[in-house]
């Protein structure tokens, strides 16, 4: 099967995923301890809340679980390595990958088949890769441990989730988890600023030596310290979910009928404060491996 690189991606959306990250020099990264566990889940209860930016009445019916950070580099080396010794992934030079069913093809306008087949999971040996491979095992480069991982696929988000019993969030599921039901733009109400969220020129500690685009944040640090001398808001979702805003772009679960294309939300360090709304959405290929896409999990 013909290799789907990041240079055969298509973008819907106004917001390039992409941005300017790419090429960037990775500076010694400061650590910091947020004290908010990966490990960790919200409950999102049953029931309406106003869905995008007009305000749609949208019912989920039953109670579900999320997680309250992002997947890390730590989670997502972990699975590599397990996947690794039961035989789930491939490793071809940079590339993982893995099994994928496939997707019903309905002869869209501008949609590409998805047929049964290996398609790629994580890029190694990109610039904003953090996760590394010595031909025996998976590891995290140094301080990015609790980092939201980057350079994973929707294939590779998907594939984390369901070698769990997991799976991704609807649209739905993720902006209800991101906004409560009061109808509030950002998760923690009205209003940005560069101590809410990790986004364009937001002068977090983790921005020196990148330029404005910024790098990533550990998981849930915009949570109410102060890091060496940074003071964040507390800025966790109504349920207690952190990162919904900034930090990366997150993939989405809905395969919509005429299109192959995947739906992010939540606005990554590369994005306007304005693209952190909880309706935004972007797009990509599902196989694409970028800077500022991760992703996290519902149950």
């Amino acid at each position: 099967m013909k290799k789907l690189k990041a240079a055969l991606l298509i973008f819907i959306s106004s917001v390039l995923l992409a941005a300017c990250s790419a090429g960037h020099a990775t500076p010694d990264v400061p650590v910091f301890q947020t004290g908010v566990d990966p490990e960790e889940w919200a409950t999102v209860p049953s029931g309406a809340f106003q869905m995008g930016q007009f305000n749609e009445q949208v019912n989920i019916s039953y109670n579900y679980q999320i997680m309250i950070t992002e997947v890390t580099n730590r989670q997502y080396a972990a699975f590599l390595n397990q996947a690794m010794e039961d035989g789930s992934i491939t490793i071809t030079g940079d590339e993982i990958s893995g099994y994928y069913q496939g997707d019903d093809f309905h002869a869209g306008r501008h949609e590409v088949e998805i047929i049964p087949g290996n398609y790629i999971y994580y890029l190694l040996d990109e610039t904003d890769s953090r996760i590394v491979y010595d031909g025996y095992q998976f590891s995290v480069k140094t301080g990015y441990d609790d980092h939201p991982v980057t350079m994973v696929s929707w294939f590779g988000a998907q594939a984390y989730a369901s070698y769990y019993e997991w799976r991704l969030p609807t649209e739905a599921e993720w902006e209800k988890a991101a906004r409560g039901t009061d109808g509030r733009p950002y998760p923690w109400g009205n209003g940005i600023g560069p101590d809410y969220a990790n986004y364009y020129n937001s002068s977090d500690p983790f921005e020196e030596g990148t330029g404005a685009i910024g790098n990533t944040t550990p998981a849930g640090f915009y949570n109410g310290k102060t890091y060496g001398g940074f003071d964040t808001q507390d800025c966790a979702s109504p349920y207690g979910v952190y990162d919904m805003a900034g930090n990366v772009w997150e993939w989405t679960a809905d395969i919509y009928t005429g299109t192959h294309l995947r739906y992010l939300r939540g606005g990554s360090k590369a994005s306007y404060g304005y693209d952190l709304r909880a309706w935004t959405r972007n797009s990509a290929h599902p196989a694409f491996c970028g800077p500022d896409t991760g992703f996290r999990v519902v149950k």
